[in-house]
């Protein structure tokens, strides 16, 4: 399962999703970590933050900033189990499945190759 064209132009027409990018030093840090690394990041975050059925603090348990996967879950809408519910059609309430886990992965790390390649 991969994040499709249309996920995206929808993230892109939501006044909420678009305003998120990353500033200069989460710019940077994906460059020193590069993309496995950061892959790694956002795999254990989903894993640790939303992988159970009922996450603690779930709605909040994803900060606005700190690191660009962060960032990068608000404007994908995989920042907690409702937004998964309403734009990627994952139920709240269930476990998340590895298969569910690897495409959430996915979605952040497209939106972060589309941003790192945005001109500055």
């Amino acid at each position: 399962m991969q994040p499709g064209d249309d996920l995206f132009a929808r993230l892109k027409r939501s006044s909420f999703r678009s305003r998120f990018h990353l500033g200069a030093k989460e710019r940077q840090y994906c460059w020193d970590k590069g993309p496995e690394t950061i892959d790694s990041h956002a795999a254990d975050f989903i894993a640790k933050r939303l992988a159970p059925a009922q996450p603690p603090n779930d709605g909040k348990q994803t900060p606005m900033r700190g690191h660009p996967v962060f960032i990068a879950q608000h404007a994908t809408a995989t920042c907690c189990r409702g937004c998964l519910a309403k734009w990627h059609a994952i139920p709240a309430g269930v476990t998340l499945s590895e298969q569910q886990q690897r495409y959430i992965v996915a979605v952040i790390h497209r939106w972060l190759v589309e941003e790192m390649n945005k001109p500055r």
